[in-house]
C-alpha cells in the first residue's frame, strides 16, 4: 500500500485488519514512511494500572502528508467538526481546509493575515439550523476571534478583539473560542494574560477570570476550551491538568481539577485538546505524551492510545482531535502532517 507520487493529489488510505504482510511493509523511519512504505500498525501493550494501550483503538484511515496543495498540511494546529461530520483543519500556512469524515477534500480558504503567526483554535457555534452554524477561529497572533460561515465567508461584524492588551476586550495570544447554549462566547488567551473572558452574543464584554499561576482557577496557557451541558472544560496545558467550571448560573463557578504532570494513566503532559464521547467519557489529546487518553465521566482512566513515532498508530506532537457521529476519533497528528481516524480506545 503506497502513497501517490508527490505530484498527485493524496487520497485517504483505508486500513483493514493487520496482517503479517502489512506489518512487514511498515517503514522504520519517517523518511521511509513518507516514501510510502506504511501500513497498519495497531499499538498494543500495557501501562501501569492495567490500562490497555490501543486495544480497541484500531486505525481505520490515515490521510494527508506534508505539502501546500489541496489535502496536504504543514503542521496542522487545530481541528473541529460540524453537525454533518465535516472536518475543519487549520495549519501553519493559515489555510482552513474542509474534509468529509473519510478524508476527502471539499473546500478551503485562508485567514486574512499570517505574518505574525497562525490560528491555534477552531470551534463551531451552533444555530437553530445546521446551515446557519458558524466557524469560530482563534486568530492567535492577531489578538482576536474571527468568524466565518461554514462556506468560508468572513463575518467581520461578528468578530471580537483585535487589540493587544490586558483590559477587558483586549487579548494576549488567543488560544481558543467557544460558545455556550445561550450564545455567549468564552475566549482563552496566554502570554501577558492567562485568563478566560466571557462576552454576550453581541460581543460585549461580560466578565473575566483566571490569571497566570498554578493555583486552582489560575492558568498557564489555557490551550483548549469545550462547553458541554453547561460545563466549561479547560485544557490548562502548561499546568498539565484540566479544570472545569459550572456555567449554569451565568457566572462561572469552579467545579474541580483533573490530573497532574506525568505519563501514567490519569496524568497529563501538555494536554492540548478535549472531546466528549457518546458515553460521556472524555478524550484528551496530549501534545507532550504524544497520545490520546480516555477517561470515564468521573475521571477514572479507561485507556491510552498512541505513542511517539512516525508509523501508523503513532503520533508526533499531536495538537487536536474530534469525535464524529459514528463515535470515532480523528486525531490531528500535527508534526506528521496527517490525520488518523481510529476507533475509541477501550
Amino acid at each position: 500500500m503506497k502513497f501517490r507520487p508527490r505530484s498527485a493529489t493524496v487520497r485517504p488510505t483505508s486500513l483493514s485488519k493487520s496482517t503479517a504482510a502489512d506489518r512487514s511493509a511498515i517503514g522504520s523511519s519517517r523518511r521511509n514512511f513518507l516514501r510510502g512504505s506504511a501500513a497498519l500498525a495497531v499499538v498494543t501493550g500495557s501501562v501501569p494500572g492495567c490500562i490497555s494501550l490501543g486495544a480497541a483503538g484500531e486505525v481505520e484511515l490515515v490521510w494527508g502528508r506534508r505539502g501546500q496543495s489541496e489535502g496536504r498540511f504543514l503542521k496542522p494546529r487545530a481541528i473541529t467538526i460540524d453537525r454533518r461530520d465535516q472536518l475543519y483543519i487549520v495549519d501553519t500556512t493559515g489555510r482552513i481546509q474542509v474534509f468529509d469524515r473519510d478524508g476527502h477534500w471539499l473546500r478551503q480558504w485562508r485567514t486574512p493575515q499570517t505574518k505574525n503567526g497562525r490560528p491555534t483554535g477552531l470551534a463551531i457555534r451552533k444555530s437553530e439550523r445546521p446551515d446557519d452554524d458558524l466557524l469560530l477561529v482563534a486568530d492567535t497572533h492577531y489578538y482576536r476571534m474571527l468568524v466565518y460561515t461554514l462556506d468560508g465567508e468572513r463575518l467581520e461584524d461578528h468578530e471580537i478583539g483585535g487589540t493587544a492588551g490586558r483590559h477587558p476586550g483586549e487579548f494576549a495570544f488567543v488560544t481558543d473560542a467557544v460558545c455556550d447554549h445561550e450564545g455567549c462566547y468564552y475566549i482563552g488567551e496566554y502570554g501577558d494574560s492567562d485568563r478566560i473572558q466571557k462576552f454576550d452574543p453581541d460581543g460585549r464584554f461580560m466578565l473575566q477570570w483566571g490569571g497566570t499561576g498554578r493555583e486552582k482557577k489560575e492558568f498557564l496557557r489555557p490551550q483548549s476550551l469545550m462547553v458541554d451541558d453547561n460545563v466549561l472544560w479547560i485544557a490548562d496545558a502548561c499546568n498539565h491538568r484540566i479544570q472545569r467550571f459550572d456555567l449554569s448560573n451565568g457566572t462561572p463557578e469552579f467545579i474541580d481539577v483533573w490530573g497532574s504532570e506525568g505519563s501514567l494513566p490519569g496524568e497529563f503532559h501538555y494536554p492540548y485538546d478535549l472531546a466528549i464521547a457518546q458515553d460521556r467519557s472524555l478524550l484528551v489529546c496530549e501534545y507532550g505524551n504524544q497520545r490520546v487518553q480516555r477517561l470515564a465521566a468521573d475521571g477514572t482512566p479507561i485507556a491510552v492510545w498512541g505513542s511517539a513515532g512516525f508509523e501508523v498508530g503513532q503520533l508526533y506532537q499531536p495538537w487536536g482531535m474530534v469525535i464524529d457521529s459514528h463515535n470515532r476519533m480523528h486525531v490531528l497528528d500535527s508534526n506528521n502532517h496527517r490525520v488518523q481516524r481510529a476507533r475509541l480506545p477501550a
